[in-house]
């Protein structure tokens, strides 16, 4: 029996460990900086540093922290499985595809909907309108 996977990724332009690569050499060209000016006795130039460098490694833990955020659709047999991992929590939700509904997304709106009796979980927040358009096709045509 074949398996139908559908995957969508949030957009990020560089990946956790790219971000980690950039953030040392950042560290390390503030660190040598801050320090010549220390040892020149220019002392109020390494308590900014500290400060930036604080502010920038906040920055880029909220940053990686939803780097790798991700819905996946799965379809096998008559088993669909949904899954949402956001902010290192993932949750993982079973529908049957006879008795599954997508509702079209609301006007103006990023997210739709994969509903069965009282279970409702909203998906699509990392495509363009055209791409859940085309993405809600196509797993429809699975559905019973």
């Amino acid at each position: 029996m074949s398996v139908k996977r559908w995957q969508m990724r949030r957009n990020c332009a560089l990946t956790p460990k790219q971000l980690l690569q950039f953030y040392v050499a950042l560290v390390c060209l503030s660190l040598i900086v801050a320090t010549g000016f220390f040892l020149a006795g220019v002392w109020m130039i390494p308590i900014f540093t500290t400060l930036e460098l604080t502010a920038v490694t906040i920055g880029f833990l909220i940053y990686c922290r939803h780097a790798l955020d991700s819905e996946t659709i799965e379809i096998e047999g008559k088993r669909l499985l949904v899954k949402k991992f956001i902010g290192y929590k993932e949750s993982l939700y079973e529908f049957n595809t006879q008795w599954a509904k997508i509702e079209q997304p609301i006007e103006n709106s990023k997210t739709f909907h994969i509903c069965q009796s009282s279970l409702r979980v909203e998906l699509g927040q990392f495509l363009r309108t055209e791409q859940q358009l085309a993405l809600i096709a196509q797993v429809r045509s699975h559905l019973g």
